[in-house]
């Protein structure tokens, strides 16, 4: 067996199309879009090229046939946030069933980011936004995966976990259908916060879109960065995913809550769209654009998930949860006749309080994705992402 690293253009189309043979057998499994994938390795494109480096490797049997791949990479602005050691990543694993050809990839991984001063890595994530492309998935092999979400098979977890690799975390994704009832704690909650002018919870129609770049800045940052690991987002972050979201955003499902008019909670939605990519094959081309059409005319995506839901601090415990939860509610289940089931995905383990959010939703984990952590040094303590009350 041979690793190579990824250079030139077969190479890039060897790690591409290794999933179309691994994946033959797995219906459930949706190809990726190729450009999705190129996009992490584009040192022009994506900004963690700014801060960090990437590099990706196939591996070849005595056959030239490859049966394996994987990435690895590291980004100075949060190896050490929230850390006991500076930490990369791998991610983009994909391998025939044999441990020798996982461990190879694995070791090749730690040597290449030992020599940039790595003491563990965590996998398999992404090289950028963690909500693409992260964690490893460990139940719900039934369910078609969610766009740019990992879909795998079972042995991977196996290989991972005998080469050293311990849970860090979990991330759950809940499911339900649109119809149906919510816990009635959130329309207590609803009807509580109603009582104060200063709150209010809408839609942000398609006029208003200019602004929302700086709106999930705002809550985002005030939510979420700068505790554990999670680095704050910039403007620049805000407008990529903004832009990269555009061509697919519906506005009943882009949900701000104010107070005194200033953004302090949203729910973020997109429509599920691999229910239409899993037509176009992994390629977004005029063919590929037209079946994209049809189906969207067609309304072949019954599927609404949530990307982002949060509330800053200052506001916790005020109802303001079950405030928009109850507006977007009334909107999905009584005047907006589009969607039959919805999932909220990337609910992390450790965030007790929006785990409790989801379970008044009444609907259940039906996926659970997790990341790993390896320690270079495995006489140092394994220490799992802390819980947060």
């Amino acid at each position: 067996m041979t690793i190579k690293e990824v250079i030139s253009k077969k190479e890039q189309q060897e790690f591409l199309l290794l999933p179309l043979k691994l994946y033959k057998d797995f219906p459930q499994w949706i190809r990726p879009l190729d450009k999705d994938i190129e996009l992490v390795f584009d040192r022009e494109k994506n900004k963690s090229f700014r801060s960090g480096e990437c590099i990706r490797w196939i591996l070849v049997n005595g056959n030239g046939e490859t049966i394996g791949r994987i990435a690895a990479f590291y980004d100075t602005k949060i190896s050490l946030k929230g850390n006991d050691q500076p930490t990369g990543g791998i991610g983009f694993f994909e391998c025939i069933q044999d441990q020798f050809a996982a461990f190879l990839l694995f070791n090749q991984c730690k040597q290449w980011l030992q020599t940039k001063g790595m003491e563990a890595m965590d996998g398999p994530i992404n090289f950028g936004n963690r909500d693409r492309w992260w964690g490893m998935l460990v139940e719900g092999f039934e369910i078609w995966p969610n766009y740019q979400c990992n879909y795998n098979p079972p042995y991977y977890n196996d290989f991972f976990e005998a080469y050293g690799f311990q849970a860090y975390f979990y991330q759950l994704t809940f499911g339900r259908h649109v119809n149906g009832p919510l816990d009635p704690k959130l329309l207590r909650k609803a009807k509580l916060i109603a009582e104060d002018p200063n709150y209010k919870f809408e839609y942000l129609k398609k006029k208003e879109w200019h602004t929302l770049a700086d709106k999930i800045r705002t809550v985002y940052n005030k939510a979420w960065a700068n505790r554990g690991e999670i680095p704050e987002m910039t403007s620049l972050q805000a407008n990529l995913v903004v832009k990269q979201m555009k061509p697919i955003l519906d506005e009943k499902l882009i949900w701000f809550g104010y107070y005194q008019n200033e953004p302090i909670a949203f729910l973020l939605a997109l429509p599920e769209v691999n229910q239409i990519f899993k037509y176009v094959n992994g390629k977004l081309n005029l063919i590929g654009k037209l079946k994209f059409l049809w189906h969207s005319w067609r309304m072949t995506d019954r599927k609404a998930f949530g990307v982002l839901f949060g509330v800053v601090p200052a506001h916790h415990g005020k109802g303001v949860d079950g405030a928009i939860i109850e507006a977007f509610r009334v909107l999905v289940q009584e005047k907006y006749d589009k969607y039959t089931e919805f999932e909220l995905n990337w609910i992390a383990d450790f965030n007790i309080k929006m785990i409790r959010v989801c379970e008044q939703l009444n609907g259940g984990i039906v996926k659970r994705h997790c990341t790993y952590r390896k320690l270079f040094d495995e006489t140092k303590p394994f220490k799992r992402f802390p819980i947060k009350h």
